[in-house]
């Protein structure tokens, strides 16, 4: 026999271990099953009673589910009590089961008995799905007119639930709950209007689903909400009944009349008058009074306060109504119940972030003198929060963490350009007490209001060196970079403030502050030389701060000014104070590396002014890393070291592996590197070590997007392949489309017309290659004039030219030479090769490409009146019987060519590409840097050059720089091979780069 539910009660409390709890259940729930299986009706609602003691304790309890259904269909009310309660836990709307209740409810709604009908109602109301709504309602909807209080105010809580279920019956009952509202009692009342609001909310939602806006709300007006904006003076009506009712016992709480129908009254106008100037102009009246009249000393007024803020600011109040509520928001703030508080701070934070974009709509409209004073006026409600700026800044000393949050949120949106100084120091204030892992977003968010509200540069510089030394290490990479961009924009004399203070920040600094230190020692090595002057700074006297710095330690800024000095230090100080840095145990990797650059830079700024002592320290610390085990660092020590040497003009010669000398890395010539280094290497390395050029933001961003949209917009989504890469670009699956195929993606799929042009004679063997790519559907020209177009106008046809850009009748075209897309169109001469501008303002002629010496320049057939586009053959000649040389591309003296060769004669796909560097200048070629992208069906593997100093060729006994390609097409014989090639390096100091396209392989070999 079972146990009494009171007897497990006293077993499970008895119990002292989870696992004699445990037991106990387990056993008493085998004792349950065995009573459901035998049928013990009599023991059914004592089964299902434990069943809910069970479910309490958290224990699976679904096998009794089916038993609730049983006691919901017995005639005894007892039995059909327990039955809803466990239907009510122990299922939900997912379960199967339910569905067999739905004639018992049905029964149920029609039973004389209120409390039946009031228990089937309530698991209506909380478990109905959208089929049993369906076929409920009529019954339901029967007991919304019926003569017992009891009866509606639970059918209003079910029909919120019908009609959520199933939005399209709402229509239907929108007349049934507008006669409802006339109830005398205040249940019913209660009920009716959340009936109101769920509608409303539901309504909404629908429309936001249909596809609509909530910015066009303002113009939408549904059925149900035009219905509900008629009742707008009834529940004004009732509102105002309620705060002039006097002592009510029934309805009275903490000495307020209702305070819960008058919280969801004011929710439902909320709902009414978002977006609806007419209804909102009914409810000032009232929500005024409930503002003014509502007693604050109890937590039921502060409940309706808070309730009526919402309201006034959702609706369209006037700016007095808005004053008000933001002062009950301001004496909350004062209230001693951290709860309160807290609502407070979040709804001042909530109505200025909703009101943003108004503010910022009026901003742009009104642009001038009186903009700031049309927003900050008297009676608006950002005056009147500004006048509670104390009161929130007070919060930031609170205890309670989360108070401090809300209101560093809050202070966030107060700032504007009259208290920007003030809200900011205290900002800094607090950023020395807050929690470490909060002070990374607090940085960011100093420095965006900084950068929005800053009064002038000076006191932006300082504010941002002040945030470096309080949460330098926590700062991200943005702050710092933001304060070098800022220093750098600056005048020389707010350089020389910065740098000085920056020194000193870093002299008194622990080597904690890991932004302070990136930041000061760039600025040093940058300008360096305006630490050895003294700097003084003498405020203006009428500056509303006269020293123009942040009033971090709580300085008055009505006392007089004050003067800011410095003074002049030798070099060898600014030496050691960063030496000082980087010889400590904890300095970062990321310091030492600029450190190292600052040592470089400092070398040429105290040429002229420091001992010879200290430029010998200065050179030693560069060389100092030239055994790091930071590649990094040892590449860029020795650069910097060459460098130096370029700049005292000595000879820097480099070892074969044998230990014979070569030619000096800066290509001075004759033997063994006896020239002396030239004046031209002397200037492009005091260049390389110059003052870093004034940071144009907008011009980096436009650059940005360009090569943004370049790369995107035409989908080359291609990985670059630099000096060090020697990882390889995976290929696309062969069941996949290929991302990058240059035929298919960039091409769109579509077939372009190539340009029509007479067949040239083939010649030196290359007639099987010419017929190969004569089926192929588009031209390379065509393929790369679609690959880089751009929307400019076309030119007018040119005799002897042609139009990438302009669609022509399909004929098959030979593979033409490298096309240059970027460089500037160079004049025509006899050397000249044949590029294409599309970039261009004014129409560019083709010209003849030059072949190499062994083929003689094809003959080019162009009948009139048709306009015909010259189809050269690919510069590909034989070297060797089993290599190929292609022509790369020659731009300002730099010739690339390709030797191509098959390393692997069991592998048709993979090949290697020898990159072969000519200099036709009169002067070597420095910073050779070739980047190159291949198509997605394309691996390759890119190895570093032989060396990045291109000397003059001279004849054939000069020894090239050659760099290694090997390159795998997995689509070979279906797709050729094409290079995107980025080559930078520098010519007679000026810095070049050039983009061009390779494309000249011959078909179905590579």
């Amino acid at each position: 026999m079972s146990l009494k539910l009171r007897d497990l009660i006293r077993q499970v409390r008895a119990c002292k271990t989870a696992a004699e709890e445990r037991a106990v259940i387990a056993k008493e729930s085998a004792m349950i099953r065995t009573a459901i299986r035998e049928e013990q009706e009599q023991y059914r609602h004592r089964n299902v009673a434990k069943l809910l003691f069970m479910h309490m304790l958290g224990y699976p309890t679904h096998f009794g589910q089916l038993e609730c259904m049983k006691l919901v269909a017995s005639p005894h009310f007892p039995e059909k009590r327990i039955g809803y309660l466990g239907m009510l836990l122990l299922l939900s709307e997912q379960a199967d089961v339910l569905m067999l209740a739905t004639n018992s409810l049905k029964n149920d709604l029609h039973s004389e008995n209120k409390f039946v009908a009031g228990l089937a109602l309530c698991a209506i109301g909380n478990l109905a799905t959208a089929d049993m709504s369906r076929d409920l309602a009529p019954e339901v909807d029967k007991h919304l007119g019926s003569a017992k209080p009891y009866l509606r105010k639970k059918a209003c809580l079910a029909m919120a639930r019908c009609l959520t279920k199933c939005p399209d019956m709402v229509e239907d009952f929108v007349d049934r709950v507008v006669s409802l509202l006339n109830d005398r009692s205040h249940g019913v009342l209660v009920t009716v209007v959340q009936l109101m609001t769920r509608v409303l909310v539901m309504d909404r939602e629908c429309h936001l689903d249909e596809g609509g806006d909530d910015d066009g709300d303002r113009d939408y007006e549904s059925p149900c909400r035009t219905a509900f904006l008629k009742l707008v003076p009834s529940l004004v009506k009732l509102l105002r009944n309620l705060l002039s009712m006097g002592y009510s016992p029934d309805h009275d709480v903490g000495g307020i009349s209702d305070p819960f129908l008058q919280v969801q009254l004011l929710t439902l106008l909320r709902l009414l008058g978002a977006h609806n100037a007419k209804a909102s102009e009914e409810m000032n009246d009232v929500l005024a009074q409930v503002a003014t009249n509502t007693e604050t000393s109890k937590n039921a007024g502060n409940a309706i306060l808070y309730e009526c803020v919402q309201t006034i600011m959702a609706v369209e109040s006037d700016d007095g109504l808005r004053v008000l509520a933001v002062n009950i928001l301001g004496r909350f703030l004062l209230n001693r119940d951290n709860n309160i508080r807290y609502v407070a701070l979040n709804t001042l934070a909530k109505c200025i972030a909703d009101r943003q974009p108004e503010r910022d709509e009026h901003d742009e409209q009104h642009r001038g003198p009186d903009a700031a004073s049309s927003d900050n006026s008297d009676n608006s409600a950002a005056s009147a929060l500004q006048r509670h700026r104390t009161t929130v800044v007070d919060c930031l000393k609170d205890p309670d963490i989360s108070i401090r949050q809300r209101a560093l949120e809050l202070i966030y949106h107060l700032v504007n350009r009259e208290n920007v100084e003030t809200l900011t120091a205290e900002l800094l204030n607090y950023l020395v007490l807050c929690p470490r892992e909060h002070r990374a977003d607090i940085c960011t968010r100093v420095l965006q209001v900084v950068d929005k509200f800053s009064p002038s540069d000076l006191w932006r510089v300082d504010t941002l060196i002040t945030l470096l030394t309080i949460a330098g290490r926590e700062s991200a990479a943005n702050v710092q970079s933001s304060t070098a961009v800022y220093i750098s924009r600056s005048s020389e004399d707010l350089r020389a403030y910065s740098t000085h203070k920056l020194l000193k920040a870093i002299r008194d600094d622990d080597g904690s502050q890991r932004g302070l230190l990136n930041v000061g020692i760039w600025c040093i090595g940058e300008y360096g030389d305006l630490l050895l002057t003294p700097y003084t700074y003498h405020p203006p006297s009428n500056a509303p701060n006269s020293t123009g710095l942040p009033d971090v330690d709580g300085i008055d800024s009505d006392e007089a000014p004050v003067s800011v000095s410095f003074s002049a230090l030798d070099p060898a100080t600014v030496v050691d104070i960063v030496e000082g840095v980087t010889n400590r145990h904890t300095c970062p990797l990321e310091v030492k590396q600029r450190a190292l650059t600052c040592f470089a830079k400092l070398r040429e700024r105290f040429a002229d002014v420091a001992d010879a002592d200290t430029l010998d320290k200065l050179h030693k610390l560069v060389r100092k890393s030239e055994g790091s085990q930071s590649l990094e660092l040892q590449l860029r020590s020795c650069e910097y070291g060459a460098l130096i040497n370029a700049i005292t003009g000595v000879s820097v010669k480099l070892t074969t592996a044998g230990g014979g000398e070569e030619e000096d890395i800066f290509g001075g010539g004759g033997l063994g590197g006896t020239t002396p280094v030239s004046d031209s290497v002397r200037s492009a390395a005091k260049e390389a070590l110059a003052r870093m050029p004034v940071v144009d933001i907008k011009l980096m961003q436009r650059k940005r997007d360009e090569r943004s949209g370049d790369m995107s917009e035409d989908g080359m989504g291609v990985v670059f392949g630099g000096d060090d890469a020697g990882d390889s670009v995976p290929a696309a699956s062969g069941g996949e489309p290929s991302l990058l195929d240059l035929d298919d993606i960039f091409g769109g799929g579509a077939t372009l017309a190539p340009a029509p042009a007479a067949a040239p004679p083939a010649q030196n063997g290359n007639a099987n290659a010419a017929k190969k790519s004569e089926p192929a559907a588009q031209s390379d020209v065509d393929l790369l004039s679609d690959i880089f177009s751009a929307p400019v106008a076309s030119p007018a046809p040119i005799p002897g030219g042609f139009d990438v850009f302009a669609t022509l009748p399909s004929q098959p075209a030979a593979p033409a030479p490298a096309v240059n897309m970027f460089a500037p169109q160079p004049a025509a001469s006899a050397m000249g090769s044949s590029i294409v501008d599309p970039f261009s303002s004014s129409p560019t002629p083709a010209m003849q490409p030059q072949p190499p010496p062994a083929v003689p320049s094809p003959a080019i057939s162009s009948p009139a009146p048709t306009m015909s586009a010259p189809s050269p053959t690919p510069s590909v000649s034989s070297s060797a019987s089993s290599s190929i040389t292609v022509q790369g591309f020659t731009h300002q003296g730099l010739t690339v060519e390709f030797e191509c060769s098959k390393t692997d004669a069991w592998n048709k796909q993979h090949s290697l590409l020898v990159a072969k560097f000519i200099n036709k200048t009169d002067a070597p070629l420095y910073g050779l840097h070739l980047q190159v992208a291949v198509p997605k069906y394309v691996t390759m593997e890119m190895k570093p050059p032989t060396s990045t100093t291109v000397p003059v060729t001279a004849g054939s006994s000069t020894k090239l720089v050659t760099q290694r390609i090997e390159v795998t097409n997995t689509m070979l014989g279906t797709k050729n091979l094409m290079l995107k090639l980025k080559a930078s390096f520098t010519s007679k100091g000026n810095k070049v780069e050039h983009l061009a396209t390779c494309s000249g392989f011959p078909a179905g070999q590579y």
